[in-house]
């Protein structure tokens, strides 16, 4: 045994001796065992390593640009709930009914949550039920699918390169890469090519064709609104629920900015960690009284059994366990901020940012996928400009800019695509307005320019060097990371980071 552990096993054995005589003695042998455990000590002390990881992940996040669409930064007080004693806690089951006792504050905790979420969008609990204990939104989407149909019924959602998202189904010829399409079958829709707008009309052709039983309304990767009343009718006519995925746009969504799917949704999910502003978790709210379609009338059962008990089940005992609760408690206190002028103006921010950046932009010739922006983000082609988003993100991250490529319609290759996914919702957290998204625009600009310059000193380096593939990815970066070509690369960092560093939200 280590000197450490008999110390301690010493120290619990003076705790029990010394407790029964209570009073002083009793905090004096507490204060002894607290001395020598590890579960008292600081990650300083435990974990110097760890520690020393987190503090440099803060400063990034500190001094970089951060444009990632579906990244923010979670106030003080959700942190605080995150890190709190009640992820100490197991509470399998729900409210009133866990397998696990002394749980009455885990119980206060998640009702509490549930009634923050409906109130926050405005739903009647007559009306409408919410399950906030998923522990992400494709967790969320995927116990939705699994509560109401059965292996290999029919899903559409919009097509990944369109700007779907994996948890809506994706194939590659005839591989599944999302577990979706292995356990369902998923046939997606697509934009109108010549509008990058959503192809409502070529949609409402192939479900009355395809007859799935449930279609996705939900983006990752659009930039305009959706007409839930379309795809409502579309979904009626078919007899399919219509499931609304607003884990980009549910900030948005919740302070009425844009348009809501509730008015037209069975169901709507969504992640809680993008323009929510919460941690990592999900949500799923399902209509108690339409939760089926057939037609155009409704029902509030399934066979015999109502929906809000099937998505339960599905959720827990399912798929999970107990839930996080810390998570809970820490979006709890992100939909009670939700409420507050406060958040509903950082909403208008977001748009107004997301417009400045759009059409800085287009000042520069850029072509947006869909043309323009009506949420939180833009999605670059960078077609035109003869490079691929996979060469930008990284000379991006090099200059202290966090962005993600990202495919758009008519790519072939994930790892190499033609689109670049930008957003407002982080930097304006930080207190960034419209003119500072001119400025980030005119950034974004320099790095897809200094990328096409490097991309061809790399070919032809890569060439002189007798390489196979001269112009690949792999020996662009190998090109592009050496110091001897950094030099314009680091000019720029210092630039944006004493900039970003301007900023102290």
């Amino acid at each position: 045994m280590s000197s450490l552990l008999r110390t301690a096993a010493a120290s619990a054995s003076l705790f029990r001796a010394r407790a029964c005589h209570g009073g002083h003695a009793d905090r004096t042998a507490l204060g002894q065992w607290r001395a020598v455990s590890s579960q008292a000590a600081k990650l300083e002390e435990v974990d110097p390593s760890m520690f020393r990881l987190l503090q440099q992940e803060e400063q990034r996040q500190k001094t970089y640009l951060n444009l990632i669409a579906s990244e923010n930064f979670m106030s003080t007080a959700v942190l605080e709930a995150l890190g709190s004693v009640t992820q100490n806690k197991s509470s399998e089951g729900y409210p009133g009914a866990r397998y696990h006792s002394c749980c009455a504050n885990i119980d206060e905790i998640e009702r509490l949550c549930e009634a923050r979420a409906l109130e926050l969008f405005g739903l009647r609990p007559e009306e409408w039920g919410v399950n906030v204990q998923s522990m992400s939104g494709s967790n969320a989407n995927l116990y939705v699918y699994s509560a109401l149909l059965n292996c290999h019924d029919r899903i559409m959602g919009l097509d990944l390169a369109h700007g779907g998202h994996l948890s809506h189904g994706y194939r590659k010829g005839r591989k599944n890469i999302s577990m979706m399409s292995k356990y369902f079958e998923t046939l997606p829709y697509h934009l109108d090519p010549k509008t990058g707008i959503i192809d409502y009309d070529k949609l409402d052709t192939m479900a009355e064709l395809y007859r799935p039983k449930i279609i996705v309304a939900g983006t990752s990767a659009y930039s305009r609104l959706i007409d839930y009343a379309r795809m409502r009718r579309i979904a009626d006519k078919i007899g399919a629920y219509l499931m609304s995925d607003t884990s980009h746009i549910s900030g948005l969504v919740a302070t009425g900015l844009i348009p809501s799917p509730f008015e037209h949704s069975d169901i709507v999910t969504s992640s809680t960690a993008k323009t929510l502003r919460g941690p990592r978790g999900g949500l799923i709210f399902y209509r108690r009284g339409a939760s089926r379609t057939a037609g155009s009338s409704r029902s509030n059962q399934v066979g015999t059994r109502l929906i809000g008990d099937m998505i339960d089940a599905s959720v827990f005992p399912g798929h999970q366990s107990s839930p996080h609760n810390n998570t809970t408690a820490a979006l709890s206190v992100a939909l009670h901020q939700a409420r507050s002028p406060e958040f509903r103006e950082y909403q208008q921010r977001v748009l107004l940012n997301a417009k400045a950046l759009a059409d800085g932009l287009k000042s520069f010739g850029y072509r947006l996928v869909s043309g323009d922006t009506e949420n939180h983000l833009v999605l670059l082609d960078l077609q035109p400009q003869g490079i691929d988003g996979a060469r930008v993100e990284r000379v991006l991250e090099l200059m202290g800019v966090a962005s993600n490529k990202n495919v758009v319609f008519g790519d072939t290759s994930a790892k190499e695509p033609s689109g670049l996914r930008i957003g407002s919702p982080a930097m304006t957290s930080r207190g960034l307005g419209p003119d500072d998204f001119i400025e980030i625009a005119k950034f974004v600009h320099r790095a897809v320019t200094s990328t096409i310059e490097l991309s061809i000193l790399a070919k032809k380096h890569a060439e002189a060097a007798g390489e196979k593939e001269p112009a690949s990815l792999n020996c662009f970066l190998k090109f592009a990371e050496e110091e001897k070509n950094l030099g314009k690369i680091l000019g720029l960092k210092r630039e944006i980071l004493a900039w970003v560093g301007s900023f102290n939200g």
